[in-house]
């Protein structure tokens, strides 16, 4: 069994499909990590979310923030923009109910122990090991796939608060362990979470770090993949494997095998734009 990652699709299913292709991938018998956003900027977001689904359980998919927004729009807890065309037909698709129910029932973060490998879709808090990071995913999860999920979607837009505490609790606990999965980029020395910084680390105030260069973490001897920051772009170290190539910028999609001593990369052109 091979097993693959696959950075951000953010709708752009004509280059998913081909980068499958390159890499033979067999639902039968490969497995493949998606590192969230499913949808948004691409053209494609209802073929993109279809076609992930129906793959079942060959495929692993963690939520990124545009596919918290999705839901969000499709609960009308948030006002719809109008911001990405592909979006609107998604939302007026006929399967959009079902859809959406099976998104939000995706974890935050996904761990192999036999490839000793953590799946998020932007990052982790450095104090977080594996399991607390599980654990603080499992909070959200549990909300997400209860009754009152909608009341949890409203109330998670916001960057604060900046810092962990254990004795955060409510909607702002939830929220901060929301931001550190699926939107962080950026720590500040005193390892409080910058949410404005998006271009590469390299152009950021000396005063800020990746989440993923803090010295001593709790997850340190344990892979990270993760997408979301494709000013960073591919980077494939033992430490850490991120994925996010631009591909709805014109730029490439990636694919990484997990499963073998050296990680392979594969890469298909991005979505024209």
């Amino acid at each position: 069994m091979a097993i693959f990652a696959i950075g951000d699709l953010q709708g752009c299913y004509d280059p998913f499909r081909r980068l499958l292709d390159k890499i033979d991938f067999e639902p039968a018998n490969d497995l493949l990590w998606l590192t969230g956003d499913l949808v948004s900027r691409g053209p494609k977001s209802l073929e993109t979310l279809r076609y992930v689904r129906k793959l079942g359980a060959c495929v692993v998919t963690v939520l990124g923030n545009h596919d918290l927004h999705l839901l969000a729009l499709a609960q009308r807890v948030v006002r719809n923009t109008k911001r990405f065309e592909s979006l609107q037909k998604l939302l007026q698709a006929p399967d959009i109910d079902e859809l959406a129910d099976w998104l939000r029932h995706r974890p935050l973060a996904h761990y192999s122990e036999d490839l000793d490998t953590l799946l998020v879709h932007a990052g982790t808090y450095p104090t977080w090991g594996v399991k607390k990071t599980l654990a603080r995913a499992a909070e959200v999860e549990d909300v997400m796939r209860g009754a009152n999920f909608e009341a949890l979607l409203g109330k998670m837009y916001g960057n604060r608060p900046t810092r962990w505490s254990g004795s955060l609790s409510g909607y702002n606990r939830l929220r901060f362990i929301i931001n550190c999965l699926t939107r962080v980029r950026m720590l500040t020395r005193d390892l409080r979470l910058n949410m404005t910084h998006s271009e590469s680390p390299w152009h950021a105030a000396r005063r800020l770090l990746p989440w993923f260069d803090i010295d001593e973490p709790a997850w340190a001897g344990t892979r990270i993949v993760f997408g979301h920051w494709s000013a960073l772009g591919l980077v494939v170290l033992p430490e850490y494997i991120s994925l996010d190539t631009g591909c709805v910028w014109g730029r490439q999609l990636t694919a990484v095998r997990l499963d073998t001593r050296i990680p392979r990369v594969y890469q298909v052109a991005g979505q024209s734009v």
